[in-house]
């Protein structure tokens, strides 16, 4: 397993290290651009808070790196072979990311989707040709989450299908190696070393498991901050209906360790939405929902330093996708969600408080 971990960390990090040619897409995935936040807010004056803007990955997400990390791994052990085809239950962003490495390596792609996924986000799963299945509203639990209904309904496809691979990314322990041999070693060249702190949307704990792993074992003074929307049971918090997409989860994923965190917050729909219209029009970046709750939790950790820190956020995805929801007023008032305003936005971080310890990290 270590062996595969570095020959692919070798030929999926080092070669664009060395060539900005890329042979297939696949090769063009990663070494995004990490931006300083200047204007954001009064509180970016505080600290140096940097933006790792995984938006600028070909398919505009972090997802597509465990795309590539998986489907090689997948092809090297055996699981998909040439005119094969991938199974894989997703809101978006991960399906996305098969859908365009499958297009480019010859696979017949079929995603497994729900009632809530967003039509741009079926739209572009369409363009790279993928096959959607849909699973109705009717199957959501109590609190409307479609996530445990699309991954039986995904075992169930493949099942059908000979020869078919699913990696189940919310249970694929190898999920979070992507991070560990992606992008991890991309702060710590941007960095020379390491930040003083990396904040991380929780999600399938792809993301928070690998840069952790790595983080802990070479750079253990460098702090992890892991962030999930309000209404997710991730971090031991009641459950209730969210509207975020790509942040949140009805269960715990096996891949969630909650020791390798420094701090947790929990963000709600209506401050991360107000974050994303503020980085539209202060820095000039239009980003998704998850990242609105990244850097609110981001500035709120930072307002308990005392002295100056280098801060890294990971933004999971663009926000062009969200131009019907997020960005759409009409949409928000319709859910109910008017959009924080100054001065209460800042208030409203400054007031943010992390998840109590005893709470995501149970005796």
């Amino acid at each position: 397993m270590e062996l595969l971990k570095s020959s692919i960390k070798f030929d999926l990090v080092n070669q664009q290290l060395r060539s900005a040619l890329s042979n297939d897409v696949s090769e063009a995935v990663g070494m995004v651009p990490i931006v300083k936040l200047n204007r954001l807010s009064e509180l970016c004056q505080q600290h140096d808070f940097y933006l790792k803007l995984e938006s600028c990955n070909p398919g505009g997400s972090i997802k597509e790196k465990n795309a590539v990390y998986l489907i090689k791994d997948a092809e090297k052990r055996g699981l998909l072979t040439p005119g094969g085809t991938i199974v894989e239950s997703s809101s978006g962003n991960f399906g996305i990311g098969l859908a365009m490495i499958g297009a480019a390596r010859g696979y017949r792609v079929v995603i497994v989707v729900d009632a809530k996924t967003a039509p741009p986000m079926r739209r572009m799963l369409e363009a790279y040709g993928a096959e959607l299945v849909d699973v109705p509203l009717s199957a959501a639990d109590a609190n409307g989450s479609m996530q445990v209904a699309r991954m039986q309904k995904a075992k169930e496809v493949a099942s059908q299908i000979s020869g078919a691979w699913y990696p189940c990314q919310h249970q694929n322990p190898r999920n979070t190696d992507a991070h560990e041999a992606f992008t991890a070693p991309e702060i710590e060249a941007a960095f020379g070393g390491a930040p003083d702190v990396i904040v991380i949307g929780v999600s399938t704990a792809g993301q928070l498991g690998g840069i952790s792993r790595y983080f802990k074992q070479h750079y253990p003074k460098t702090r992890i901050v892991g962030v999930d929307v309000a209404g997710s049971v991730v971090f031991g918090t009641p459950p209730h209906p969210y509207k975020m997409t790509g942040l949140g989860l009805s269960f715990v994923p096996p891949n969630f360790d909650p020791k390798v965190l420094d701090a947790a917050y929990s963000v709600n729909d209506r401050l991360a939405f107000s974050v994303c219209h503020v980085l539209a029009r202060k820095e000039g970046l239009l980003l998704g929902g998850s990242t609105g709750a990244i850097v609110a939790a981001a500035l709120a950790y930072g307002i308990k330093m005392s002295s100056r820190q280098r801060i890294v956020l990971l933004n999971p995805d663009r926000g062009d996708r969200y131009l019907e929801t997020v960005y759409n007023r009409t949409w928000l008032r319709e859910q109910g969600i008017n959009l924080l305003q100054e001065p209460e936005l800042t208030e409203t971080i400054k007031s943010l408080a992390p998840v109590p310890q005893q709470i995501f990290m149970p005796a």
